[in-house]
């Protein structure tokens, strides 16, 4: 017997996926995460799938892993002590920044201090230009006084980001050299070996990101393949990755900027796979933890890719699945401001103490205490019984709150779970004005712990049609890194313009980068089967700021052919924008090449729908609308392929709660996905 395991952590819960390949069957368990510590959780994992379903660490065939102990550091700010090495007068290149505000429409943002303190900042002597060619050579000394200096401040690393590195890298390997002779027990991490992109701060602020976790991350990896081989996992565990693609744990030891963002993106992931497998053209997933949550467009069962994401505080610019994470997760706190207003996250009670109703201590009300005091969780459920509720407990943290704001108990719940629903009103009202879309015109696909619970209010609200749950909601972030691709990015700086004789240039690089892809995919990840390869350009007319990626034809390029990716890069600049002008001169900034192992992929069971009512055996009284309600209460398990029923009701599993509230139409289709339609006529709250 063999199995495909897929593990994400997230702020609360562990969960785990396990795929038997021979009988195409999926069993799934959660556990509370371990942030004192690190890794535990995965080990207490495996054990539960072995009570639970008798799956033995050896027969375990292909394990991924998503983890968020890189992003933690930074959030936490709990990575190595850094300094920054630039070229001598740029100095300053964290603190420009891009002279932003963090966001315009709030006077007195501020932003963040960056993870490097100026006084740990230090110029280096030495200049290269933008054509790669030498103005000033290194100076050995000055690179020698600056780590001294960097030493005497207590630096446990350093991140070389000189000028224009990424045209020519020889003087940050060179600095790397020789920082190696002069302080081998520094760590040394060089701009153009993380990312080799043409804006300086762009580059400098990925570099120290990676600089700043590299060290914890590394240490984490190792002691889970030791812990793994320990109790007798013998594949090499693969990491998510912030592209929606996996790559080796050894690998993600050296590459922790590319997996900062693995556990959101393979919850966009496997969000992806169940669309394409119900034939869903057009989806909002909605993934809601303990501590965010995240909403993503996927078109055609396939999500979109940015470069610009915020990690904590910060911008990395690698790819990334496109995530609008919004600071409310089932365990966001509540708390009434200075103003006298009731407000909701972003900061959460995590996994420790956590909610006060699961009496670990927990002394603030969260969101997920409104639910419990509104009577709106079925109890004798909640996370494969990993955790014991108490309503009482629930009751005791948010009536201070009711009694400070003068209204009543379930009002107040009922305004937590409201203020929490708006403001993922406001963020993805936001989205869609950004990307031109109707909201309307697509589903809602809830998952995580917390999705089901507040996918129908907000659908509501948006007034989307549509409610889609997957069978297994509350493990789907782990399900999507057993559906991931192995896959990775490479880039190359090009800045010269688009004409007929630059086509051997952009062919070469092109064949240069493909040939790194491929000793990539080969000799480091092992990968056994045909690569994929997709060639892009970064382009923009001659004096714009900005680019647009582009596809480029390579067969075409080869052949001296530029009219191809000339067209389409027209198309679509008129397409955003508006407008095109086909007689202005184009550049070409830089590009781009992706290369793609596919993977076995689980098949999800399909049974043909037996159209035909059902009802609840029980019911449970719940406040609900605004009102005390008898609400029938289903049991997941008894809602198979074809059944129909009713709203209001609650629907209980062991990984999550589904709650649906009056206007509401639910049917089961043939992969056992709740289809919840709003009606004509519901109202609007």
């Amino acid at each position: 017997m063999a199995y495909r395991v897929g593990v994400d952590i997230g702020g609360t819960f562990a969960d785990f996926c396990a795929f038997d390949e021979a009988a195409g069957s999926i069993g799934t368990v959660k556990v509370l995460t371990t942030p004192d510590r690190p890794g535990q959780e995965v080990i207490d994992g495996l054990k539960a799938l072995e009570d639970r379903f008798g799956i033995r660490p050896g027969e375990i065939s292909y394990f991924t892993h998503g983890t968020t102990v890189g992003i933690n550091s930074i959030i936490m700010r709990k990575g190595i002590r850094l300094a920054l090495f630039t070229t001598e007068n740029f100095c300053d290149v964290l603190e420009l920044a891009r002279l932003k505000m963090p966001d315009p429409y709030h006077l007195l943002s501020s932003r963040p201090e960056p993870l490097v303190t100026r006084d740990l900042v230090f110029g280096v002597t030495e200049r290269m230009l933008a054509d790669g060619s030498i103005d000033c050579p290194l100076d050995p000394d000055s690179l020698r006084t600056a780590v001294a200096a960097a030493k005497a401040r207590g630096a446990e690393g350093v991140v070389i980001s000189f000028l224009h590195s990424y045209r020519n890298p020889a003087h940050e390997r060179e600095a790397k050299r020789l920082i190696a002779d002069i302080a081998p027990d520094l760590h040394v991490f060089c701009s153009h070996e993380v990312r080799p992109i043409i804006r300086e701060y762009e580059r400098t602020s990925t570099a120290v990101i990676h600089g700043y976790v590299q060290p914890r991350v590394a240490q984490y990896l190792g002691a889970l393949q030791t812990a793994l081989s320990g109790i007798g996992v013998t594949p090499e565990p693969m990491i998510t990755k912030s592209n929606g693609g996996i790559m080796s744990v050894e690998i993600g030891k050296t590459a922790c900027v590319e997996m900062l963002l693995s556990g959101t993106a393979a919850g966009v992931m496997g969000a992806a796979f169940v669309a394409r497998e119900a034939g869903e053209d057009r989806i909002l997933s909605l993934d809601i933890g303990g501590t965010s949550a995240d909403v993503a467009l996927i078109t055609g069962g396939q999500p979109g890719y940015g470069m610009n994401e915020i990690v904590g505080d910060f911008p990395i610019f690698v790819p990334t699945v496109s995530v609008t994470s919004i600071g409310e997760g089932g365990g966001s706190i509540a708390r009434i401001d200075a103003a006298g207003m009731l407000t909701v996250g972003p900061d959460s009670a995590g996994s420790t103490p956590g909610p006060a109703a699961y009496g670990r201590g927990g002394t603030q009300a969260t969101i997920t205490d409104a639910f419990v005091t509104l009577g709106l969780l079925d109890l004798s459920a909640l996370g494969y019984g990993m955790v014991s509720v108490d309503r009482a407990k629930a009751v005791a943290v948010i009536q201070p709150l009711a009694d400070r704001l003068g209204t009543s108990l379930e009002q107040t719940a009922e305004g937590i779970v409201g203020i929490a629903v708006s403001g993922m009103f406001r963020e993805v009202s936001k989205l869609c004005s950004r990307r031109g879309i109707d909201v309307g015109e697509f589903s809602l696909l809830a998952f995580g712990g917390g999705g089901p619970m507040m996918a129908c209010f907000l659908a509501r609200d948006l007034g989307m049609k549509r409610v889609i749950v997957p069978p297994a909601p509350g493990v789907l972030s782990a399900l999507g890194g057993l559906t991931a691709d192995v896959r990775n990015d490479f880039t190359e700086t090009a800045y010269y313009d688009l004409v007929p004789e630059t086509a051997p240039r952009i062919a070469a690089t092109v064949s240069r980068l493909t040939k790194k892809a491929r000793h990539w995919m080969v000799e480091e990840q092992q990968y056994q089967g045909t690569p994929v390869f997709h060639a892009s350009g970064e382009m923009r007319y001659r004096g714009q700021s900005f680019e647009i990626e582009i596809p480029i034809d390579a067969a075409a390029i080869a052949k001296g052919d530029i009219a191809p990716v000339t067209e389409a890069f027209h198309t679509e600049h008129r397409r955003l924008y508006g407008h095109a002008d086909p007689e202005a001169p184009i550049q070409i900034i830089a590009i781009n090449l992706v290369v793609t192992g596919h993977s076995a992929k689980p098949t999800l069971p399909r049974s043909a729908p037996v159209c035909r009512p059902v009802t609840a055996a029980t019911s449970m009284t719940a406040w609900l609308d605004g009102a005390w309600r008898e609400v029938p209460l289903f049991a997941r398990a008894d809602l198979t392929p074809g059944a129909t029923f009713a709203s209001p009701c609650v629907i209980a599993q062991d990984d999550t709660t589904t709650i649906v509230p009056a206007g509401f139409s639910g049917e089961v289709d043939g992969h056992g996905n709740l289809i919840l339609a709003l009606s004509e006529t519901a109202d609007a709250h």
